[in-house]
């Protein structure tokens, strides 16, 4: 038996600039990836924007070319990833649909991923049937390239588990088609927001954007959340749920001088002041080349719009082939 081919698909919702949480999330194994894999895929997921937002288009189609600028300056490189636009590619939602007759509404409500965030926007049961099912459209983004490993975030485990019940139920009632899919959570499954919240996200007005200046960061990072109790230098700190302390672990690369901070900081001693100025810079050094090599693209959008549209072109030929094979394994190929 040959070695089995590794395609790789990811993609981002077009609802606003990406950020560090997206960064330490999936970009970092996207660009990693986009060497290492058989074939990669990136799409923006335009549809799936709207099952939340069908009453703001324009906020939807605006973003496109920001989460296309943002995953071009983190490093996808046109040439080893095909960049494509979701909506452009109807065989998706062909393939939805015939995915829609193998999940129950049981089985929907279920979902751990839709539940929480049909809890945040406070759906209840006037959900948009389009949200509710988006776990099924994802199955048919992944499937319709038949990519076979995804980088994630944690919270979107629970989607890729229903993938592969689709993946057996498919493959049980029509033939093999579709091998299951396997999952990539990033080193840093949920990067907690800057006030302390449990994820970071761009409708929780609590995020660094890739493409903050370094007064946007500096801001954010001196308004983050530490330790309440340290009022005074000389105070013991927490360090556990210090927030500046999460992300210095995360991002600053001198673990042992990290490492002697908090021993400072836990027995009194060093300032909030002093480990947020650390912090900033260690930011800046990470968010600078992505924000220079941002502005640059951002210079020529036709340009990028031109990469997507290559992009598409090629992804909707893959469609277009899966397809066939489908109606075929449905018998519905009748001409």
């Amino acid at each position: 038996m040959g070695k089995q081919q590794i395609t790789v698909l990811t993609g981002d919702r077009p609802t606003g600039k990406l950020h560090l949480g997206h960064f330490v999330g999936s970009i970092k194994n996207r660009v990693k990836l986009q060497n290492e894999a058989d074939c990669s895929f990136y799409m923006i997921a335009d549809v799936q924007a709207l099952t939340d937002n069908a009453n703001n288009p324009e906020k939807v189609r605006s973003n496109v070319l920001e989460v296309a600028l943002d995953n071009l300056a983190c490093g996808i490189d046109p040439n080893k990833t095909t960049m494509f636009i979701q909506s452009e590619i109807p065989e998706i939602a062909e393939l939805t649909v015939f995915f829609l007759n193998l999940v129950t509404l049981a089985r929907l409500k279920r979902n751990p991923t839709v539940k929480d965030e049909m809890k945040q926007k406070g759906y209840g049961e006037d959900v948009p049937a389009g949200f509710l099912v988006y776990p099924v459209s994802q199955a048919a983004d992944i499937l319709f390239c038949k990519s076979n490993l995804i980088p994630v975030g944690e919270d979107q485990l629970p989607v890729i588990e229903q993938v592969n019940e689709i993946v057996n139920d498919f493959n049980r009632i029509y033939g093999d088609t579709f091998e299951k899919v396997k999952h990539l959570v990033g080193d840093t499954p949920r990067l907690v927001g800057i006030d302390g919240g449990v994820k970071m996200g761009k409708s929780l007005n609590n995020a660094i954007y890739l493409s903050d200046s370094y007064e946007e960061i500096k801001k954010k990072v001196m308004n983050m959340y530490t330790d309440p109790k340290h009022i005074h230098v000389n105070d013991p700190g927490d360090v556990k749920n210090n927030v500046v302390f999460k992300y210095l672990d995360i991002f600053d690369d001198d673990k042992v001088e990290v490492a002697k901070l908090k021993e400072q900081y836990k027995k009194g001693g060093l300032g909030d002041v002093i480990i947020k100025k650390r912090l900033i810079e260690v930011l800046e050094n990470l968010v600078a080349p992505i924000r220079e090599k941002r502005e640059n693209l951002a210079k020529n959008p036709e340009a990028v719009m031109k990469i997507l549209e290559d992009g598409t072109v090629k992804a909707r030929r893959i469609a277009k082939e899966t397809m066939k094979e489908v109606k075929e394994k449905i018998k519905i190929n009748y001409f």
